[in-house]
């Protein structure tokens, strides 16, 4: 979804299922990640801000913690950050199944000291409480929509930050961002800021603070439209063959990564990828009003 869960964000703590459409657009992500990690021998990361998105806020780094890098989040909600920090221990208290080669188990990268999760709070995004350089890599997913002034919080980020800086925003060009945007209403007391999502502003701004632009790309682009409507029930009316059938669907089947995370379930990439059709192979121009977000790259000029 295109526009924060405002209301029900909860919700997702208490009920893990997050859907078909953040399952996969989770994996996507987790490629693209992965991918720069080992293109920059990234080690240390910070993940902010971190809400703004449909399903469980703070996993999204959990990819990179399971390959040994120290992971800080940052929000501005405290009760977030408490919920949070429940998931993050559930998830290291499990006993896991099979731990691929090239990846380690959450509970024993903490307690190898290989790698941390921290989530902490931070009152606005005016000034962020680390020391120059401190994290190879800073990176937010649709999340921007709540940092009040957008020009000091990029310039914190860049004086945080020792390589590269990833943004991702919502694809406004989209035809599903448009459709929610004109049926989604925001409450009066939420303080909203949709010109921050807007990638050339983002670019001008870091121009300004001497980074260099190294690209950007459309990501997230599934079968299915962002619309509000369940993906399962958009793919079992348009295309079901895609799906299990009926007998082979439990009652209200959850999807959700965190058994991946937990190592209990190592076909999950792979079951999201089979909807990467598009997302692989669809021309830019499709892309540009078809695609769920988009990702912009920035490397410090100093690298």
């Amino acid at each position: 979804m295109a526009l924060p869960i405002l209301e029900t964000w909860k919700a997702y703590f208490s009920d893990n299922h997050e859907g078909l459409g953040s399952s996969y657009e989770r994996i996507i992500l987790n490629d693209l990640l992965l991918k720069l990690m080992k293109r920059y021998q990234i080690t240390s990361v910070l993940e902010a801000p971190i809400f703004g998105f449909t399903g469980i806020t703070g996993i999204n780094s959990i990819a990179l913690a399971k390959r040994g890098c120290d992971v800080t989040l940052i929000d501005h909600d405290p009760e977030r950050i408490v919920l949070i920090n429940k998931v993050l221990d559930d998830l290291k208290n499990v006993t896991p199944a099979i731990v691929p080669q090239n990846e380690k188990n959450l509970d024993s990268c903490l307690r190898r000291n290989d790698a941390e999760i921290k989530p902490q709070v931070v009152s606005n995004y005016k000034a962020l409480p680390f020391e120059n350089n401190t994290f190879d890599m800073s990176w937010n997913f649709s999340a921007l929509w709540f940092v009040e002034d957008l020009s000091v919080f990029l310039k914190e980020l860049t004086r945080v930050t020792g390589k590269i800086i990833l943004i991702c925003v919502p694809n406004q060009f989209g035809l599903g961002y448009k459709w929610q945007k004109a049926n989604t209403s925001i409450p009066h007391n939420i303080t909203f800021n949709e010109n921050n999502i807007d990638p050339a502003q983002i670019k001008t701004i870091m121009r300004n603070n001497y980074w260099k632009y190294i690209g950007e790309d459309f990501i997230d682009c599934p079968l299915w439209p962002d619309i509000g409507m369940s993906k399962e029930k958009f793919l079992g009316k348009y295309i079901s063959s895609l799906l299990p059938s009926q007998k082979e669907m439990k009652p209200k089947q959850s999807i959700s990564i965190l058994d991946f995370y937990k190592d209990r379930d190592p076909s999950f990439p792979d079951r999201m990828r089979k909807f990467a059709f598009l997302e692989n192979y669809a021309p830019t121009l499709f892309k540009k009003y078809w695609s769920h977000h988009k990702w912009l790259l920035f490397e410090n000029p100093a690298l």
